[in-house]
């Protein structure tokens, strides 16, 4: 827990501001959820005790932050969506996406999705049937 209300409140924000772009991945194809939530659920353990479970004991989404903290890893099906999402998304970005000039982006554009399909595949692979909306 944050101990002064100043870290406490920013600590707060950041896991709002996560939860909302992990909503906003459910969406928007390319942009990751489960992580967005993980973070989340690590900013409100520093701040707000209430929030913490709220997120975590979620019927809709609680079962994946669980899971991956429990040691469960990353459902399979979920693995194979990330990754079918991911790699086009990430290959169309570098070869069209970003104008020509923009090489840096490019370059941080590839080796951040190369690096996303890496921690996807080396996360430990949950087998167990899909629990959505299980408390």
């Amino acid at each position: 827990m944050a101990h002064t209300p100043l870290r406490r409140g920013l600590w707060m924000a950041l896991g709002f501001l996560c939860v909302a772009l992990g909503l906003v991945g459910v969406v928007l194809p390319g942009l990751p959820t489960t992580p967005f939530l993980l973070l989340a659920a690590a900013c409100f353990y520093r701040s707000s005790q209430r929030f913490y479970d709220w997120l975590v004991y979620n019927p809709r989404f609680g079962h994946y932050v669980r899971d991956f903290r429990e040691g469960k890893g990353i459902p399979a099906g979920v693995k194979r969506i990330a990754i079918l999402v991911m790699v086009p998304f990430v290959l169309y970005s570098v070869g069209w996406g970003i104008p020509a000039d923009l090489v840096w982006a490019r370059v941080l554009t590839f080796v951040a999705g190369v690096v996303g399909v890496v921690y996807v595949l080396t996360r430990p692979t949950n087998h167990e049937p899909s629990r959505a909306g299980a408390p």
